[in-house]
């Protein structure tokens, strides 16, 4: 029965993994308060891919082939090539954390040369991290001149998980990144969708935005870098906007102020410049606000300042700036609380909507058809991103499923515990991780406003047990630093069982479950 559950909930996912999904955010060094630079990314699908994967560095044989690989968050799952939703990849040549024995393995799609070595990073759905600081984002966008291009044999053969894959293998800054991504769009072309990817590495960050052509031969890109000083939010729209030839913080092809004009879409704004977005119709999924409500969530919190309005004239405004210097540096824990925020406080508060979960949850369970909050309820996981020259290694902040019920956890670049591996979304195991975490967001979202509280104290008390651990090991070697981590990890999962078995007897059958009348099950009174 649980199989068959397990199956339906698959064919939802197929439908909605990948679309109108994630959230991600930018701080630049001299806007963070240790000087690090962070990139966060939050993976909204529902079946999606939730485990963090080490992928080791690897020396190759002179002049062999790297296989391109398909992937089902592009669009849909893709049997022909076995390419589903999770595991969203099965390979035996990128280590063990994508080896899944006896089931079928990922066909790859096409080849480009490989190179003699490649470094070590760290996976997901989209790259996150690698050996050298080299971090990453990503957020699905939509042109309205081509809103899907699913693979066909003979056109383009990457999406922007491949391409996050291929840099993290072969570059150690964002610029070289950008440089390498670019010249494979133009070189091997697009499918998918229009895709942001958020470039980082210890001293700068960029956002990379690109856009697939008919016939899939090439493609549209550009990047913007964000001014030291400041931060950004997109979230699932385009966001740059004047093509500025000439200028040192944008890289694009040079052939794309005439590729747009050669494809009728080129649009001009007001002074007359070519306009990214204006020319892609960069329309928002769903909903006026769908995108922009929490770019002005993000934007007003680092910013409040700047008094940016909520509501906007639609959605080619130039309301809300790309970047913006927040009123004081921000930290690891303030992008942790943007990516729980769910309007709380303000009059567009989800847990207040007809749309929300039971008593008083902030979720929206159904295909999200109204605008959104940067909290979803279809978070497969989210991470933060963090580097500086006092880490021993650069670290990835990771949370399983949705980050309101779940610690972000911090991770080097090396193996990890195996209660952090090899989680299956069809297959029940009290030895991962995963179902530890779903087991207490379960019980939490069932009965929110009483089970929740206790949860928040436990996340809580476990990232503050973690960021102590990482600024006390900034003097240590990377190895004895990745060791202290991975206890770490290991200490919160055996937590997260105790956290689940505490709730479970304390609510058992409902007690303490109590209301003095009928309760609205949205906005209960007391209990």
């Amino acid at each position: 029965m649980l199989k068959g559950l397990i199956a339906g909930m698959a064919l939802l996912s197929i439908l909605s993994v990948s679309a109108e999904a994630c959230t991600v955010m930018v701080v630049t060094k001299g806007a963070s308060v240790d000087g690090s630079v962070l990139v966060s990314h939050s993976n909204d699908g529902f079946g999606g891919e939730m485990n963090l994967v080490y992928v080791p560095a690897k020396d190759h044989p002179k002049g062999s082939l790297r296989p391109v690989y398909p992937t089902a968050v592009a669009l849909d799952e893709m049997p022909e090539y076995n390419a589903f939703n999770q595991p969203a990849l099965v390979t035996t040549e990128r280590g063990d954390g994508w080896n899944y024995p006896g089931r079928p393995q990922t066909k790859p799609i096409g080849y480009i040369p490989q190179v003699e070595h490649t470094y070590a990073y760290m996976d997901a759905d989209y790259g996150v991290l690698n050996e050298h600081g080299l971090m990453f984002g990503e957020c699905t966008d939509k042109s309205e001149h081509l809103i899907r291009a699913p693979y066909k044999e003979g056109e383009g053969i990457f999406y922007a998980s491949e391409l996050s894959h291929v840099a993290l293998e072969r570059c150690k800054t964002a610029r070289e990144a950008i440089q390498l991504m670019g010249s494979l769009i133009d070189e091997y072309g697009l499918w998918g969708t229009a895709e942001t990817l958020a470039v980082g590495d210890k001293n700068e960050a960029w956002i990379f935005e690109m856009q697939m052509v008919p016939g899939g031969k090439g493609g549209l890109w550009i990047a913007e870098k964000i001014p030291d000083g400041n931060y950004s939010i997109t979230g699932n729209q385009l966001r740059i906007r004047a093509i500025r030839e000439g200028d040192s913080d944008q890289m694009f092809n040079p052939r794309l102020p005439q590729m747009l004009k050669d494809l009728g879409w080129a649009a001009y704004d007001e002074n007359g410049k070519l306009d990214w977005v204006l020319s892609l119709e960069a329309k928002e999924f769903n909903h006026p606000y769908y995108s922009q409500r929490r770019v002005w969530r993000g934007l007003s919190s680092v910013a409040p300042s700047k008094n940016f309005p909520p509501r906007v004239s639609g959605w080619d405004s130039k309301t809300y700036p790309l970047s913006v210097t927040p009123d004081k540096k921000l930290d690891v824990e303030d992008i942790m609380r943007l990516h729980r925020d769910y309007y709380q406080g303000t009059e567009f508060d989800k847990s207040k909507s007809s749309l929300a979960g039971l008593y008083g949850s902030p979720y929206h369970y159904e295909k999200e058809k109204g605008e959104r909050s940067i909290l979803s309820a279809k978070t497969s996981y989210s991470h933060v991103v963090q580097n500086n020259d006092a880490l021993p290694s650069p670290i990835v902040w990771y949370a399983m499923n949705t980050p309101l019920e779940n610690s972000y956890i911090p991770f080097a670049v090396a193996e990890m515990p195996k209660a952090y591996k090899h989680a299956l979304r069809d297959i029940y195991d009290p030895t991962k991780m995963y179902w530890a975490a779903n087991q207490v967001m379960s019980l939490s979202q069932g009965y929110f406003d009483i089970i929740y509280p206790l949860v928040k104290e436990a996340v809580g008390k476990s990232e503050e047990e973690s960021h102590r651990l990482v600024k006390a090991s900034r003097g240590l070697s990377k190895e004895k630093f990745t060791e202290e981590l991975n206890k770490n990890a290991v200490k919160i999962f055996e937590d997260w069982k105790q956290l689940y078995a505490k709730l479970l007897m304390k609510y058992n059958c409902g007690v303490g479950i109590r209301y003095e009348k009928l309760p609205d099950p949205h906005t209960p009174e007391k209990y």
